[in-house]
């Protein structure tokens, strides 16, 4: 009876630890349409039209009085969103952790993203400071709504799984953006049939993607579950500000050095790989004159080869281990980039296979290197590590945009510029190769897994 008991027990155990982590995929495609649809296609170049109609005879806005070129009020936007959400990340994460209630602030972070989003509706006309607004609003939720998202996969993924649970979530959120894409480019390219201007229909797009999330968020808000925390971590951080519990993190993963080791080579290379992500479509435009339909076209094959490129790469990593497929993916990128500076121009074909090669590594990569640090981080202390981690992933992904930057104003070479990236993927090989992962885990105080 007592056996049967226990079967019964952990059977129950199993079949709950599966609908939470099927609900926690739904979270991916919830907000991976915002990534897709608004940061990586419309917004940029809808935003800057709205500023451009707002500037002054020189080319110029004056938000608070601070004379900013048009063109660069939404690259300013952005990186305004990423210090507010460096600002606020320490603090959610330590408050999650220390009161228990992640769900609650996932929900806040996820409706407050998802409302700015769906606002940008009202963007017509010279509504600029609305769109940067917006755009700091929803960025910075994103971000907070991602780091206490993946503070949940240690918690609902037994060491064995998180591989192939984690790339199933970023499967699942290719999958949306690849969908709602679709419809959007169809609204986009057929504004006229469907009775709308050019701009009417990329304000729909927009905040469709703001009610997709909102929509679709409910279901891993639904099935997640809190967990409590010891009545001794209440105690240590009532009080503590973004920049102390920032610092505070910092310390105590001085006592982790090879979480560290693991976090600074993720720092390098995730750099590059956000930054291919950024500049391949300025690239594309003008060092190979490509129109801006073979542009989105490339993005839409992207998603969709992530998606089978992330469950590939979890399949392999449950054979290799995580810290090899991630070795290999590197390789992968070093490769792609080394074939993208031989493009040649005017030829949309190569731009293509360009873009399948990005795809096939992209969500992968990412997938496994959020499952390989969840080994990595000590019991009880998830959401605060992971707010370092989200840092790493949107805080600190500026040294690619800088070095693109650079090369090109030094030498006025896309090409080059596209090149110098190659650093950030060898030094990431380097970094992460010297990461013996199993002490990690071990010394974090969680069970090695038998394939790492």
């Amino acid at each position: 009876m007592g056996i049967e008991t226990v079967r019964t027990g952990v059977a129950d155990e199993a079949a709950g630890r599966r609908r939470e982590q099927r609900g926690w995929y739904f979270y991916d495609w919830a907000c991976s349409v915002y990534s897709t649809s608004v940061l990586t296609v419309f917004l940029g170049p809808y935003l800057t039209s709205v500023a451009e109609a707002a500037a002054d005879a020189d080319g110029f806005v004056h938000p608070l009085g601070i004379p900013v070129r048009a063109g660069s009020f939404f690259a300013y936007s952005v990186s305004l969103s990423v210090v507010v959400a460096v600002l606020v990340m320490p603090l959610v994460g330590a408050a999650a952790d220390r009161t228990g209630r992640k769900k609650l602030l996932l929900a806040a972070a996820a409706y407050t993203g998802a409302a700015a989003t769906t606002a940008m509706f009202l963007l017509d006309g010279d509504r600029y400071l609305l769109g940067g607004l917006l755009l700091v609003v929803a960025n910075a939720a994103q971000s907070v709504a991602m780091m206490l998202y993946n503070s949940y996969l240690p918690q609902i993924a037994a060491p064995e799984e998180r591989d192939a649970v984690s790339s199933r979530g970023w499967a699942f959120g290719y999958a949306a953006g690849s969908l709602m894409l679709v419809v959007n480019l169809a609204l986009y390219l057929g504004h006229d049939a469907f009775g709308v201007t050019e701009g009417m229909a990329v304000r729909i797009c927009l905040a469709s993607a703001g009610l997709w999330w909102g929509g679709f968020a409910l279901v891993p808000l639904l099935r997640l579950r809190d967990r409590g925390q010891a009545a001794e971590r209440a105690a240590g951080h009532g009080t503590a500000s973004g920049f102390r519990q920032l610092a505070a993190t910092l310390r105590d993963m001085r006592r982790h050095p090879l979480t560290l080791a693991f976090l600074l080579a993720y720092l390098v290379y995730n750099d590059g790989i956000q930054t291919v992500i950024t500049q391949a479509s300025v690239y594309g435009s003008k060092e190979l004159g490509l129109s801006q339909s073979t542009l989105i076209g490339a993005v839409l094959l992207v998603q969709v080869l992530a998606v089978a490129g992330a469950l590939t790469m979890g399949r392999l990593a449950r054979i290799y281990g995580a810290k090899r497929t991630i070795l290999g993916s590197l390789v992968a990128w070093t490769v792609t980039l080394a074939a993208g500076y031989f493009l040649p121009a005017g030829a949309p074909v190569w731009f293509f296979v360009l873009a399948a090669g990005i795809g096939l590594v992209l969500g992968g990569s990412q997938a496994l290197s959020r499952s390989l640090f969840s080994h990595l981080v000590p019991p009880g202390k998830e959401a605060e590590y992971f707010s370092a981690y989200e840092m790493s992933d949107r805080g600190m992904s500026w040294l690619g945009p800088l070095l693109f930057g650079l090369t090109y104003q030094l030498t006025g070479s896309y090409r080059d510029a596209i090149i110098s990236l190659v650093a950030f993927f060898v030094i990431g090989f380097i970094l992460l190769a010297r990461v013996p992962v199993r002490r990690a885990i071990s010394d974090a105080g969680n069970r090695v897994p038998s394939t790492i």
